[in-house]
């Protein structure tokens, strides 16, 4: 078993694969400080609370887009792991994917490891939508080309400015709205939010399908914490795999241990 580790600026997603399954899964928040120890004992115990021995796990795969938390996440598997392998995916790392930009080491490790995973599990030409803190498209050809993409304020990131630049609209939780036009102060934050980001998502990648370098038309994934959230509101999405991101994380630690 592996435990693969995606480091998000708001979240940190973690998960344990047995083979090509996805056992277990976890979110914890990024921005709580915590040394290499803590965070080796909260590993640890997550593992523990869902069955999973600890020293039944072979190797850690991590992607991360927060330096500050790389360094103690690395530190505590290392130490925990021992001699066990312990991969840090980025723009280095020797992987059957290729990262066609102009400045190919500033792609964060999430974007590497979805055009890894989508290029792998799709077999065509693809744009990921990855809904996290920044809402990410990701352009990927069939046989493993990042092309370069767009990134997006997120939908909480939007949600959070509205609340803070304003005087008197208050905090409102993210919920499917039940119209466009709201009656109450909340209802109408939600439709705002919700129905002019999930119109901005289309609309993008409405413009990404016009400008696509090959005949043929990309297929659609959506992943990240809020992707199915959105699938009832994106008529662009052809497919939703909010673990899309872990999956590539596993591939990718099978590819480089295997080297």
């Amino acid at each position: 078993m592996i435990l693969v580790c995606d480091v998000g600026n708001s979240e940190t997603t973690l998960g344990v694969y047995d083979g090509e399954t996805l056992r277990a899964h976890w979110r914890i928040m990024t921005d709580v400080p915590r040394t290499a120890d803590e965070l080796g004992l909260l590993l640890r115990q997550l593992l523990i609370d869902e069955g999973i021995n600890p020293t039944h796990i072979d190797g850690v795969s991590i992607a991360s887009v927060v330096p500050r938390i790389t360094g103690p996440l690395t530190a505590a598997c290392r130490s925990w792991l021992r001699e066990k392998p312990v991969v840090l995916v980025d723009g280095r790392s020797k992987l059957p994917i290729t990262l066609d930009v102009e400045e190919p080491m500033t792609v964060g490790a999430d974007r590497i490891v979805n055009t890894l995973a989508a290029s792998r599990l799709f077999g065509e030409d693809a744009i990921v939508v990855d809904l996290g803190t920044a809402t990410t498209y990701d352009c990927i050809t069939a046989d493993g080309v990042f092309l370069g993409g767009v990134i997006a304020p997120g939908v909480l990131m939007m949600a959070e400015s509205l609340t803070r630049k304003t005087s008197k609209l208050p905090a409102t939780e993210l919920q499917l709205p039940k119209q466009v036009i709201g009656r109450r102060t909340e209802e109408c934050i939600r439709a705002g939010v919700m129905y002019g980001a999930a119109d901005s998502i289309d609309g993008i990648v409405r413009r990404i399908k016009k400008e696509w370098p090959r005949d043929r038309t990309p297929v659609v994934v959506a992943t990240g914490g809020l992707a199915e959230m959105f699938k009832p509101l994106c008529r662009e999405f052809n497919d939703i795999d909010p673990f899309l991101t872990l999956r590539g994380l596993q591939i990718a630690y099978n590819v480089i241990t295997s080297a």
